[in-house]
């Protein structure tokens, strides 16, 4: 059967062994294409009991309730690990903001490589990772290498290979650091072999998982990362800014030591003490409290991921994505787009990337005039994606199509402002 037959879309729902979870999230409008779950997740029907709950937990607690939160964090951390990440308990802590974790593991890679003065990203990494790291450049006269992914015509779709590092690294280089999953093109980098190759440099690597963490099993453990931040409200559906996460491997935590210590990192916490010791363990990276409103909005959520299987999850991303590419060269090639994410599914997550010159018109109309929300990134991208618990294949079919014809009828012509806050 042919792609561009909805009941091709039919026949996987009928057999996704996922489609039970959808029901299991709130959807006020059924006729919605929602395609923004790589910025945005649905929110879990359970979500609303569980934050009701704490409410009640919180008035009949109050500080005594500190007892059963002061660990929160940690076996947070922990259940992302085992569900998402890949990680043994004790590598991973839910707190704070996928940028303070950022920060937090800089300072850290940069003070474990004393002497080394240079740092590498990309440029198309996320804004808030190269802002950062351009401080830290300017604070510490250190030489950022940023290398240039995202010219016109570039090849990889902004992927960053051995080959392509090995031209930049030095006994200089402290860190590199990338995204799992470029934030624009969906492009996947390869963890294992990044980090493999910056070892024999005698660098560290600082991976952002923040576009794949929920989307594809990471295999942290497995792959011998080092240190790796990441977000919990995208495919992870626990929220508009809950609690980010980072994962430091048992194998450097004692070497490493944050910029920001905070009373949770030390190691006899209500001891007060004058001078600050650093707990050994994952403790010793955790600032201060943590939201544990937050913490509970995770819990749900990725017991969901857990029960579901991440194995299985990703499964459902390349099938959805293999879709969105088949439905591109059927409908949308002759519009004008221009697929920007790799047709080989080992080298993408949960998200396509489509080219198009008027791709941020055609973005904000398709909100406006067909009930299908995906999202603009500059210049000329618009992202669609499948997030495997809420979505079904039906929906990205009918996104699609509606983006076929909205397009086709120069709907989007009708757009006479881009002048829009949040895109």
């Amino acid at each position: 059967m042919n792609v561009t037959d909805l009941q091709f879309a039919q026949d996987l729902d009928g057999k996704d062994p996922l489609a039970k979870f959808r029901e299991l999230f709130i959807n006020e409008d059924p006729d919605l294409c929602y395609l923004d779950g790589n910025s945005l997740g649905r929110l879990p029907i359970r979500t609303v009991e569980v934050v009701n709950d704490f409410l009640q937990e919180w008035g009949s607690k109050v500080v005594n309730g500190w007892a059963d939160w002061i660990d929160e964090a940690e076996t947070t951390g922990d259940l992302i690990g085992r569900a998402a990440l890949g990680a043994a308990a004790g590598q991973v802590l839910a707190c704070d903001t996928t940028s303070v974790n950022f920060y937090q593991l800089a300072g850290a890679a940069l003070a474990a490589r004393p002497g080394r003065k240079t740092i590498i990203t990309d440029k198309a990494n996320f804004p808030t990772d190269r802002y950062i790291l351009q401080g830290f450049a300017k604070r510490h006269n250190l030489k950022l290498i940023e290398i240039d992914n995202e010219s016109p015509n570039t090849a990889n779709h902004e992927r960053i290979t051995p080959e392509l590092l090995e031209r930049y690294m030095s006994e200089d280089v402290a860190f590199v650091t990338f995204e799992v999953i470029q934030y624009r093109s969906g492009a996947r980098n390869d963890i294992k072999a990044i980090t493999d190759f910056a070892r024999g440099y005698g660098a560290l690597t600082i991976w952002d998982a923040s576009h794949a963490v929920g989307a594809i099993n990471l295999n942290l453990d497995k792959y011998g990362a080092d240190l790796v931040v990441g977000c919990t409200y995208k495919y992870g559906n626990s929220g508009p800014g809950a609690p980010a996460w980072l994962y430091v491997s048992h194998r450097i935590q004692k070497e490493l030591r944050v910029p920001i210590q905070g009373w949770f990192a030390q190691r006899d916490q209500f001891a007060m003490g004058e001078v600050f010791e650093k707990n050994d363990g994952m403790r010793g990276f955790q600032i201060a409290s943590p939201s544990i409103l937050g913490l509970r909005c995770i819990n749900t959520a990725f017991e969901m991921i857990e029960k579901a299987s991440i194995d299985e999850i990703e499964r459902k991303c390349v099938i959805g994505t293999e879709m969105m590419i088949g439905l591109y060269d059927a409908w949308l090639k002759d519009l004008g787009f221009v697929l920007n994410t790799s047709r080989n599914p080992e080298e993408r997550g949960g998200h396509i990337s489509l080219i198009h010159p008027e791709a941020k018109r055609i973005s904000i109309a398709l909100r406006l005039f067909a009930n299908v929300i995906p999202d603009y990134r500059e210049p000329n991208s618009i992202r669609v994606a499948i997030s495997p618990l809420p979505t079904s294949y039906v929906e990205i079919w009918n996104g699609f199509a509606r983006l076929r014809d909205l397009t086709a009828t120069r709907q989007y012509e009708k757009i006479s402002t881009t002048n829009v806050k949040v895109t």
